[in-house]
């Protein structure tokens, strides 16, 4: 949630002067390889809904077609370097060698499947779709399973975010009820305190007036 609140604020800055094309380009970014998470992306996008910033479809399709270019990336760059990527030390950082193996027999036993799947887990979505291009997949097989699974994925991480956003502006209004409530229990206690301490001291001062005056009366004849 925390991540998500962040994204959303970076969202923002960068939507106030660049609109749409904000969350397109971090989830491109994303696909190339960039720390840059694609669902806390599209759950920033999901507050940007719930403020009334964007319209559902718009952001949707935004985030849709920007997901789909980014996963491109790694898979033509798959096509076009193959395996021996997996030996340049740019590539290294992103592709380890072991899980490149474990995913070319995931791939080679489930096939299509595989890139549906993938879509579905962060952590190996790019190497995932790198392999199919090692693997000689068509590009548009490639787009229908990859398409998929982010059909499933956009709406229902963007309406996932809408929806923590109105519990977090609801959540807002009841901390701000109970903050006048505490304000208003706290300003009754001052002032039922002071009137205390007032009702208190005159009632010393009425004592010590009559105190003062039977000390003055005159002794009585026995």
């Amino acid at each position: 949630m925390l991540l998500a609140l962040i994204a959303e604020n970076v969202l923002k800055v960068f939507f106030d002067r660049f609109g749409y094309l904000a969350p397109f380009a971090f989830l491109v970014g994303a696909g190339a390889g960039l720390p840059v998470p694609e669902e806390v992306t599209m759950v920033g996008s999901g507050f940007l809904l719930h403020r009334g910033l964007v319209d559902p479809f718009p952001i949707i399709a935004t985030c849709y077609v920007a997901t789909l270019l980014g996963d491109s990336i790694p898979f033509w760059l798959g096509r076009h370097f193959g395996m021996n990527a997996v030996d340049k030390p740019w590539a290294r950082r992103i592709l380890h060698p072991e899980r490149m193996v474990l995913l070319r027999e995931r791939f080679d036993q489930h096939g299509n499947w595989a890139i549906f799947t993938c879509r579905f887990l962060p952590g190996v979505r790019m190497p995932g779709f790198f392999t199919a291009g090692t693997a000689g997949m068509s590009y548009p097989r490639f787009l229908l399973f990859d398409g998929l699974g982010a059909l499933i994925m956009t709406p229902t991480w963007i309406f996932l975010g809408r929806s923590f956003g109105e519990r977090i502006a609801d959540l807002e209004d009841t901390v701000s009820n109970l903050n006048q409530y505490l304000g208003f229990g706290l300003a009754a206690a001052i002032l039922i305190l002071v009137l205390r301490g007032l009702v208190r001291r005159r009632e010393r001062q009425v004592r010590d007036l009559e105190a003062g005056g039977d000390a003055g009366l005159p002794p009585r004849d026995s």
